[in-house]
C-alpha cells in the first residue's frame, strides 16, 4: 500500500493532538510527518519535509491558512491541502475552492468525516501515482514522445556534427523553433539505488517516468525540449537573457527533489554553460556532463551548475580528447581512486595504439599542454608539481614505457588533485564567509532572505543553499535566525529597550512573531527571560 506524509498546522497544540488520535493513520496509508503552529513555520517545514498533504486551520498568527494554501499551490502543484476551521461563513469556503484546496471541513472535526476526507485524498493520490507508474502507459508515452528525426537532430547538435550554416535548415524541416537568444543544456542523471532503498521500476521505465515528470513541470517554460541521449534525459532550454540561468537552475533543483518523492529516483541535474548559438550546444552539453560529475562532492537529488561549481573551467576546451578530458575531470572531482583508473585507461589505450614515434611525441606535448593549462587556470605553480628549472617535456619523453608513464602521470595528477581540493575548500569558505558577513551587516533588514543574498553573490538559490549548509552545518534561514536571536539577547540584557523596538532592530516587523521565535529559541518570551536574569543578578 502506498503511504503518504501529512503535515498538520494549527496554533492550538491540543487541536493537533486530538486530530492525531482520531484516526489510525498507518492503516489508512498515511504518516504524520510533523506539525506547525503557524503558516510561516508550515511553509518552511513543507519545503524541508516534502510532504504530500497539508491539513491547516484558517485563523493563525503571522500567516493564515488561506494564504498558506495559496503559497503551497504555487510552489508544489501536486500537494493536497485540506482546510479546517471553526468559521463556517460561505466566503471562506468559496475562497478555499478558488485556491484549489481539496477539502473544507468545520471544527470540531468529526472522526468519521475526517476518515472520509482522507480516504478521498488517498484515492486521488493513488490515482495520480498509478498514472505515473503504470508501465503500459509509460511504454505508450515513450513511443509517442520520441519523434526520431527530432531526437537525432538534437543529438547531432550536442555532438557538434551539424555545420553552423545548415542548422536553421534542419530545424525548419523538423518543425523546431530555435529562437534563443540564449541556450543551455542540462543532463539529468539517474543514480543507481543505494542499499536499503525501495526497489524502483526497471531502469528503462524509471527513465521514462522521470522524463515525463520533467516535461510536466517545464511545460510552457523556457521553450524547453527534453530528449533521451546516451541513457540520460537531456533538457535543451532557451533563455530570454543570460542571467536567467540562475532561476532555471533553481527550477531544475526543485524537479530533482520532486523526482525522488514521486518517481523514487535520485536525479542529478547538471546545468551546462549558457551559449548564444545552437552550434555551441555541444560545449554546453560537455559542461553539463562535467557538472553531473560533481555529485560526488555535493550529493545527488539536486541541480549543479558548472558555471557556479567551477567557474574557472575553460569552456572552449577541445573535447575531441576524451581520455585526457576524463583525467582532468577526475582531478577536479577530488577522489583518488577514479583518477588512478582514468590514468590507467589512458596508458592502456596508449600501449595498444601502435602509433608512430612522431605521433607519440605530439600526444605527449598535447597532454603536457593540457596539464599546464589546467594548472594555470586553477592558480597552480608548475614548479611545485614538476620541479624547479625542469623541462617537463624532456622528463616525459625520457620515460621508456606506457606503464612508467602511468606512474609518472599518476603522481603529478594526484598532486594537482590535492591542490584543486584545497583551492575549492578556500573558495567555498570564502563564499560562505561573504554570506555571513552580509548577515552581520544587514540582519536588521526585514526583507533579508535567500533571494537577497543570492542576488548579491550572483548565484542560484539551489547552489547557495547546498554550499552554505555543507560549510556551516546550518541552513541560511537557521543561521540568520540564530544570529538575530544572539543580537536580540544582547540588546535585551544590556539595553533598556521595549520588545517591539528590539524586534525592529533585528529585522522583525511583527513584535508578536519576534516573541514567538525568541520563545522557540530560548524557551520563554523576552520579558520573562529578562526578568529571570534580573532576579539572578
Amino acid at each position: 500500500m502506498n503511504r503518504y506524509s501529512v503535515l498538520l498546522v494549527d496554533d492550538e497544540e491540543e487541536v493537533i493532538r486530538i486530530i492525531i488520535k482520531k484516526l489510525d493513520w498507518e492503516n489508512m496509508g498515511f504518516c504524520i510527518a510533523g506539525y506547525a503552529r503557524n503558516g510561516v513555520e508550515a511553509l518552511e517545514m513543507a519545503e524541508e519535509l516534502q510532504v504530500d498533504v497539508v491539513m491547516t486551520d484558517i485563523k493563525m498568527p503571522y500567516m493564515d491558512g488561506l494564504t498558506l494554501c495559496r503559497k503551497l499551490k504555487e510552489l508544489y502543484q501536486n500537494m493536497k491541502v485540506i482546510i479546517f476551521s471553526g468559521f463556517d461563513e460561505f466566503e471562506y469556503a468559496k475562497e478555499a475552492i478558488k485556491i484549489s484546496a481539496e477539502e473544507y471541513i468545520l471544527k470540531p472535526v468529526n472522526a468519521n468525516e475526517l476518515r472520509e476526507v482522507f480516504t478521498r485524498v488517498k484515492e486521488n493520490l493513488d490515482r495520480e501515482l498509478d498514472e505515473k507508474r503504470n508501465m503500459d502507459k509509460l511504454r505508450e508515452y515513450y513511443l509517442e514522445s520520441l519523434p526520431v528525426l527530432q531526437e537525432n537532430f538534437y543529438a547531432s547538435l550536442m555532438e557538434g556534427r551539424i555545420p553552423e550554416k545548415e542548422i536553421e535548415k534542419y530545424a525548419r524541416g523538423y518543425q523546431i523553433e530555435l529562437k534563443g537568444p540564449y541556450y543551455v543544456v542540462t543532463v539529468l542523471h539517474i543514480s543507481t539505488p543505494e542499499s536499503g532503498e525501495d526497489e524502483p521500476l526497471e531502469p528503462f521505465l524509471l527513465a521514462v517516468s522521470v522524463k515525463r515528470l520533467v516535461q510536466e513541470q517545464l511545460a510552457g517554460k523556457w521553450d524547453s525540449r527534453i530528449v533521451t541521449y546516451l541513457g540520460d534525459s537531456v533538457v535543451i532550454a532557451q533563455l530570454p537573457e543570460e542571467e536567467a540561468v540562475t532561476h532555471f537552475t533553481d527550477t531544475m533543483d526543485k524537479i530533482c527533489k520532486m523526482a525522488k518523492r514521486v518517481c523514487k529516483a535520485r536525479v542529478t541535474a547538471g546545468v551546462g554553460y549558457v551559449c548564444k548559438e545552437p552550434g555551441q550546444l555541444c560545449v554546453s552539453y560537455q559542461g553539463a556532463k562535467n557538472a553531473v560529475s560533481y555529485r560526488v562532492l555535493y550529493g545527488n537529488t539536486r541541480a549543479i551548475s558548472i558555471a557556479e561549481t567551477d567557474p574557472q573551467e575553460n569552456a572552449d576546451m577541445p573535447w575531441e580528447q576524451p581520455y585526457i578530458e576524463k583525467i582532468l575531470k577526475k582531478i577536479k572531482v577530488g577522489e583518488e581512486v577514479p583518477l588512478q583508473e582514468a590514468v590507467r585507461e589512458f596508458t592502456e589505450k596508449l600501449s595498444g595504439s601502435r602509433m608512430s614515434l612522431q605521433k607519440y611525441k605530439i600526444l605527449i606535448m598535447g597532454l603536457i599542454a593540457e596539464l599546464f593549462r589546467f594548472g594555470f587556470d586553477h592558480g597552480m605553480n608548475p614548479d611545485e608539481i614538476f620541479g624547479e628549472n625542469s623541462d617537463v617535456y624532456i622528463q616525459a619523453m625520457q620515460i621508456e614505457s606506457p606503464e612508467a608513464l602511468g606512474v609518472w602521470l599518476n603522481d603529478k595528477c594526484l598532486q594537482m588533485q590535492k591542490m584543486v581540493l584545497h583551492e575549492r575548500q578556500d573558495t567555498t569558505k570564502s563564499f560562505v564567509t561573504k554570506a555571513m558577513e552580509y548577515v552581520k551587516e544587514h540582519y536588521a533588514d526585514q526583507d533579508l532572505s535567500i533571494e537577497t543574498i543570492c542576488s548579491v553573490l550572483n548565484v542560484s538559490a539551489a547552489y547557495f543553499s547546498t554550499v552554505f549548509k555543507k560549510e556551516s552545518g546550518k541552513t541560511f534561514i537557521n543561521y540568520l535566525t540564530d544570529y538575530r536571536m544572539e543580537v536580540a539577547l544582547e540588546l535585551l540584557l544590556n539595553q533598556n529597550e521595549k520588545t517591539y523596538i528590539i524586534a525592529e532592530k533585528v529585522g522583525y516587523s511583527d513584535p508578536n512573531y519576534f516573541s514567538y521565535v525568541f520563545k522557540k529559541q530560548f524557551g520563554m518570551p523576552p520579558s520573562k527571560y529578562k526578568a529571570g536574569k534580573v532576579e539572578q543578578s
